[in-house]
């Protein structure tokens, strides 16, 4: 089970990408007392790092290879945006530079990592929800005709 807050600005994940993801898995697996719930990547496995005591997911260990080579070795929280497009171009007119996609996620999602001005790197994740935000104002405009406040 994985708890995502979608909110815009939230931190929605963090992970930390290395060459050799399977000796820092089992680090953190000693230190925090994280399990792990394998990742298919083909030709090895990436991991999910679940809390013992809720059995949620927590963050992620992945190998620097495939789509993540090249990917710096640090633990990169994820930030909530509403439109991954315009933030890219923030981001660029800010002067951040993206180091890593846009990638996609599932059938809405997409993400990227960027590099901040001060050198840090983050990622800027879209939930791709602007199907269900407007299903919601269809819904609070219904509860409202029948005289539910919304």
């Amino acid at each position: 089970i994985m708890e995502q807050d979608k909110t815009i600005g939230a931190i929605t994940w963090m992970d930390i990408t290395v060459p050799e993801a399977d000796g820092l898995r089992d680090f953190y697996k000693n230190v925090v007392g994280w399990t792990t719930m394998d990742i298919s990547m083909g030709d090895y496995n990436d991991y999910c790092m679940v809390s013992p005591t809720d059995n949620v997911v927590r963050s992620g260990v992945c190998h620097a290879a495939g789509s993540n080579a090249g990917m710096p070795a640090a633990w990169i929280m994820y930030i909530n945006v509403a439109n991954l497009d315009e933030s890219i171009a923030k981001v660029i007119a800010g002067g951040g530079e993206v180091v890593n996609g846009p990638r996609k996620m599932g059938e809405k999602a997409r993400y990227c990592i960027i590099k901040d001005p001060a050198g840090a790197y983050c990622g800027l994740f879209d939930h791709g929800q602007a199907k269900s935000i407007e299903h919601r104002a269809e819904s609070k405009e219904r509860k409202g005709q029948r005289g539910i406040e919304a």
